[in-house]
């Protein structure tokens, strides 16, 4: 019984400052939760496994509504406890799937612990997306995320959320 309640403790929520993280990408930067704080909202969908299924639909539907996705004033990012580097890694997914935003790498772990979707050192992260508002607190996890239907999902919920469109260019 007492694991259990370690476990939800350690789970970030609703109205919480987000869990810092510097984490490397598929792109080759490495993104810091704190450097979006103040200056706009975030969006971290987190899948299971890099080249599997569910994570391509995902991924793929993040990619072809992204247009929708970047009306709002948000950085967004799908994130993984897989590598960035390697035929299996991240960077290689991005590729694969031509995506125009980065795909996180947590091959430690420590953030996906931080936000509850891994309880150890080897598991998957659960598929959760977690929005953050700009004064870096959690406003929403979605953990029902319908994978083929996620990019769509993902720009109601913004507008649901009242985040602020992004400025015009």
């Amino acid at each position: 019984r007492m694991t259990a309640s370690i476990a939800q403790s350690a789970e970030a929520k609703v109205g919480a400052d987000a869990p810092d993280f510097e984490l490397r990408a598929s792109d080759g930067e490495t993104y810091k939760l704190s450097s979006d704080k103040g200056k706009q909202a975030v969006v971290v969908a987190w899948f299971p496994k890099a080249f599997t299924g569910g994570c391509t639909k995902e991924c793929k539907s993040m990619r072809e509504h992204g247009k929708l996705i970047r009306e709002y004033d948000v950085a967004y990012f799908t994130a993984s406890c897989d590598e960035v580097e390697g035929e299996k890694g991240n960077a290689a997914f991005a590729k694969s799937l031509d995506l125009d935003y980065p795909i996180l790498s947590d091959p430690t772990r420590k953030t996906a612990k931080e936000y509850g979707l891994v309880d150890n050192d080897k598991g998957n992260a659960k598929r959760v997306t977690f929005y953050i508002g700009k004064d870096g607190k959690i406003l929403f996890i979605d953990k029902e995320v319908k994978t083929e239907l996620h990019g769509e999902h993902i720009s109601a919920k913004l507008k649901e959320l009242g985040v602020a469109k992004a400025p015009k260019k």
